[in-house]
């Protein structure tokens, strides 16, 4: 028996805890939750009670008769379900979709610096436009590109048809794209449509709205 706890952090700004929380939701793989609240005044100290590198989020997996394993890194723990759970299909089936579908998770997860760092993730932000850098534009460029390529080759509504970790991935753009207003492109307005309309995204936005916690650090 496998028994997973994932520990995460604010719902309204922690997008890498977004990430494996909503593939496994959507996936429909069971998971105890458990949220940690940052605390920037001491570099969120108290992760370590729960995380060797102090970040969320971190994930917990428990088998019977084994030491439990501690995987504190979001592209790590969404490989991780997708290989304790092959049926789930989190990777496309095809070997050569599979790759392009990594290679799209490790560049969003290793990229995008400007949109990053200028516009972060933010659930109860109020829909306005910031003056941005070209970096910024840059990014959303690319963004547009990956995703009206994958749509016009999946035909959607994912990336890759159905729902896999390359769209986790980019699940907080979705909310980063709509708040600063950065694009009005049909390919971003379509995907965003169907990120929207999961169940697992309205849940997850209906508990951040609810959240009381303000990080000054990311009012953008």
């Amino acid at each position: 028996m496998t028994d997973l706890t994932l520990y995460i952090g604010n719902k309204n700004y922690s997008s890498w805890s977004l990430r494996p929380w909503l593939a496994l939701k959507v996936a429909g793989i069971s998971f105890a939750e458990r949220l940690s609240r940052f605390d920037e005044s001491t570099g969120h100290a108290h992760f370590i009670e729960f995380s060797p590198t102090k970040k969320v989020p971190t994930l917990v997996i428990k088998q019977d008769g084994k030491e439990p394993v501690t995987i504190p890194e979001s592209l790590a723990i969404l490989e991780t379900a997708a290989d304790l759970y092959p049926e789930k299909n989190l990777w496309p089936k095809d070997q050569l979709l599979r790759a392009q579908a990594r290679a799209l998770a490790s560049e969003m997860h290793a990229g995008f610096m400007g949109i990053r760092s200028e516009c972060p993730m933010n659930i109860r932000r109020e829909v306005k436009a910031i003056e941005v850098s070209d970096a910024v534009r840059k990014d959303v460029k690319r963004i547009e590109q990956i995703w009206s390529t994958c749509l016009e080759q999946s035909g959607g509504p994912f990336l890759f048809g159905h729902f896999t970790i390359a769209d986790a991935m980019f699940a907080p753009v979705v909310n980063r794209l709509e708040i600063y207003e950065l694009s009005n492109h049909p390919a971003i307005s379509a995907y965003s449509k169907a990120m929207k309309g999961l169940p697992a995204w309205q849940e997850w936005v209906t508990e951040a709205l609810k959240e009381p916690w303000i990080v000054e650090e990311d009012e953008a």
